[in-house]
């Protein structure tokens, strides 16, 4: 095996991070491009020193014609490797990026929950991530949003999603394939232009490489890991803040509440009806950032989808408004008033 400086940074990464230890089952998700060949090439290569058990996963969208030569292109792979292989198949075509980009998480941890492996291994890259980043901001967003790709979550309890080249652009990996003759599979939707981060990918970051800064790539992929341990800072912040100003005793008794949010029950066995009490005292103390953020961790749990910076700023003003004032209806009819010392969001009725 040739040991190339970019295996030896993978394998400092893994060993660094704690990405995953010895002798356990890794699934690669390998959809035959670049990326992803690079990446189940480098944890072959590895497998020697770390004893990993192995397996290679596809998903076919359906939504290109070529895409079931596509499967078996990289189905012949996993056997010329002696690698098992696993396919997933959407039952019908799949034609938005969110929409896919959900279903595929879905099917890998299908694929592996059914054959026990403990990891779920992406390829995922530094260039992906400054393209998540520029991506984030043009549509708006907080530090959460621009630091969205990390380097790994869970899927499960008992499954976690790890991206182990997030440090390594994508010209690293073109090169690497150029390298070891791995035959990329080219996927035609990468050049189509009505998705955004196809612009983003061939138009906005060659131009930002060409006009303002050769290494944009790296330097907006290292904003994006300084703001992942920002935030996960900030949120646990929040957290504590929120506890506090939540379990602190409030005009109704405090077991009328459930374990966090203060969730009041019926007594006649109808559904639950909202109402929760937070502590402005409390949350006067906290800076604005986290006051966001604490407001923004009740909404995500109370409102039907995530709620946006309308939502957030219009229940965070109420921490410091006069008695008796309320906001207008959230999504499914929810309102927040002033109480006193309180802010009681509720059901309306």
């Amino acid at each position: 095996m040739t040991w190339t400086p970019i295996h030896a940074q993978i394998h400092r990464t893994i060993r660094a991070r704690r990405l995953f230890e010895h002798n356990q089952r890794l699934l690669v998700a390998v959809s035959g491009g670049q990326d992803s060949l690079c990446l189940i090439k480098l944890l072959l290569d590895l497998q020697p020193k770390w004893q990993w058990n192995l397996g290679i996963a596809h998903c076919d969208h359906c939504w290109r014609e070529d895409s079931q030569a596509n499967a078996h292109h990289v189905e012949n792979l996993a056997k010329y490797w002696e690698t098992p292989f696993y396919l997933e198949t959407a039952n019908e075509p799949i034609n938005t990026e969110a929409t896919a980009r959900n279903w595929r998480y879905q099917a890998l941890t299908k694929i592996a929950q059914l054959h026990n492996y403990q990891y779920v291994i992406t390829g995922h890259t530094a260039s992906d991530r400054a393209e998540t980043l520029l991506y984030n901001l043009i549509r708006g967003t907080g530090a959460d949003g621009l630091q969205a790709l990390t380097w790994q979550r869970p899927l499960t309890d008992n499954i976690r999603l790890v991206r182990p080249l997030l440090e390594i652009t994508r010209s690293q990996t073109e090169q690497f394939c150029q390298d070891f003759n791995l035959p990329i599979w080219e996927d035609s939707t990468n050049q189509d232009f009505k998705y955004a981060r196809n612009r983003i990918r061939q138009e906005l970051l060659p131009y930002l490489q060409t006009n303002f800064n050769p290494k944009v790539e790296l330097n907006l992929a290292q904003t994006a890991e300084l703001l992942q341990a920002e935030v996960e800072y900030l949120e646990q912040a929040a957290h504590e803040i929120r506890q506090k100003a939540i379990l602190t005793p409030s005009p109704a008794p405090l077991s009328a509440y459930g374990e966090d949010l203060g969730v009041k029950s019926l007594n006649n066995g109808e559904e639950e009806r909202l109402n929760i009490r937070l502590n402005r005292r409390i949350l006067k103390t906290a800076p604005l950032a986290i006051q966001r953020r604490v407001m923004r961790q009740v909404l995500q749990e109370i409102l039907p989808d995530a709620p946006n910076f309308e939502h957030i700023e219009k229940i965070t003003a109420l921490i410091t408004a006069p008695n008796r004032s309320q906001t207008d209806p959230f999504p499914g009819g929810v309102i927040a008033i002033v109480q006193g010392d309180y802010i009681c969001i509720q059901q309306q009725r």
